[in-house]
C-alpha cells in the first residue's frame, strides 16, 4: 500500500511538472521576469484554468494588468485536460484553480484539503445533433447522449432530463471524455445529443447543432474557484486581492460584452465564428455555491458510488477571500 502511494505521488509530480514546463515555454521572457520577482518576494499566486468563457476576466486581469494594479502578482497557468490541472494542483505547483462542485468533492475525500471560495460564471449545456427533430430536453428519453462518465457535465445531464421528467434508465450516456472527438461525433450525427462546455457549445450551435439547455438558464452553481488550504492560510490577503482584480474585469466584461470578443479569440479558445455568435454570460459578484447546489451533487456522487460516507457540503467553504467585496 505504501508503495502504491509513492507511486502515485510521484506521477502527480510528473504530470505537475510536465503542466508547468509547457506553461513555462510559452512565456514570454517579461513574465519569466515577473515571476522570478514574485517568488523571491513571497508575492505571488499561481491560478490553473482553462482556455475558456469561465476564466474570460481572469484572462482580462492578465491582459490589463487589473492584478497588478491591486497589488498581486498572478500567474496563469492554462492546462488543456482536467486530469493535468488536478495533478499540478495536488502536487503543490498551484495554490488554486477553476474546478466545479464534484470535483472539489472528491479531491478532498481523495485527502487534498481545499476550500471553494466562490462560484464562477462559466456556461454547460446540452446540444441536440444538426439536423436532428430533437427541440426539448423530454425527446431525449432513450437517445445517445455523448459526455465523460461521473463529471460535472454528466451530472448536470441527469439533473437537467431528470427535471423534465425522462426516466433514469432512459438516460443513454455514451462515453466521450475528449472533448474535440466528442463536438465531432455531434456533428456527424453519430450520437443524438452532447453535454459540452464554451467555447464547444457555441461552436456546436454555429454548425448547426440546437442548444437545448445551459446551466445559466436554469441557474445551477457548478463551477467553482478553489484554492488549497495552505495557500489560504499563508496568502489570503492575496487571494482577496484576486478577487478584487477579478470584480472589476467582470464589471467590465457586462457593462460592454461586444468590446471583448477579440479576447474569446486571442485568449480563450473561441474561433472566429464562434466568438462572433457568442451570448456572453452575467458574471455575478462572486458568491459560494448554495448548500441546495452542494447537497444534490453529494446525493449524486453518493448514488455513483463515487463518495464513502456522507459529506457536509459546509466544510467545503471559505467566505473570507470574498468577504470584502
Amino acid at each position: 500500500m505504501a508503495r502504491k502511494k509513492l507511486i502515485y505521488t510521484a506521477l502527480l509530480v510528473l504530470f505537475a511538472a510536465r503542466a508547468i514546463t509547457a506553461q513555462a515555454q510559452g512565456a514570454g521572457t517579461a513574465k519569466e521576469t515577473a515571476g522570478a520577482s514574485a517568488e523571491a518576494s513571497g508575492g505571488a499566486l499561481r491560478l490553473g484554468v482553462f482556455a475558456d468563457a469561465d476564466s474570460l476576466p481572469f484572462l482580462l486581469c492578465e491582459r490589463d494588468k487589473l492584478f497588478a494594479q491591486e497589488g498581486v502578482n498572478v500567474e496563469l497557468l492554462r492546462f488543456q485536460s482536467a486530469v493535468e490541472r488536478d495533478s499540478a494542483f495536488q502536487a503543490g505547483a498551484l495554490d488554486g484553480m477553476i474546478s466545479d462542485i464534484l470535483a472539489a468533492q472528491l479531491s478532498v475525500q481523495g485527502g487534498f484539503p481545499l476550500k471553494i471560495t466562490s462560484l464562477t460564471d462559466g456556461r454547460y449545456g446540452i446540444a441536440a445533433a444538426p439536423g436532428s427533430e430533437i427541440k426539448s430536453l423530454g425527446e431525449l428519453a432513450g437517445k445517445s447522449i455523448a459526455t465523460s462518465r461521473n463529471s460535472v457535465i454528466h451530472y448536470m445531464i441527469d439533473k437537467l432530463l431528470s427535471d423534465a421528467g425522462v426516466p433514469e434508465d432512459k438516460i443513454l450516456i455514451s462515453p466521450v471524455p475528449k472533448m474535440p472527438i466528442r463536438l465531432e461525433m455531434l456533428l456527424g450525427g453519430m450520437v443524438s445529443a452532447a453535454g459540452l462546455p464554451e467555447p464547444f457549445l457555441t461552436t456546436a450551435a454555429t454548425r448547426g447543432a440546437r442548444i437545448l439547455a445551459a446551466t445559466d438558464d436554469y441557474g445551477m452553481g457548478l463551477g467553482v474557484l478553489l484554492f488549497s488550504e495552505k495557500s489560504l492560510r499563508e496568502k489570503l490577503p492575496l487571494v482577496e486581492k484576486l478577487y478584487k482584480a477579478y470584480w472589476k474585469a467582470a464589471g467590465r466584461i457586462n457593462a460592454s460584452p461586444d468590446t471583448y470578443r477579440s479576447l474569446l479569440v486571442e485568449a480563450a479558445g473561441f474561433s472566429k465564428e464562434a466568438a462572433a455568435v457568442y451570448t456572453f454570460v452575467v458574471y455575478q459578484r462572486p458568491r459560494l455555491p448554495s448548500m441546495a447546489d452542494l447537497n444534490a451533487a453529494i446525493e449524486w456522487l453518493n448514488k455513483k458510488g463515487l463518495l464513502s460516507g456522507r459529506a457536509d457540503p459546509r466544510l467545503l467553504l471559505d467566505p473570507r477571500p470574498i468577504a470584502s467585496l
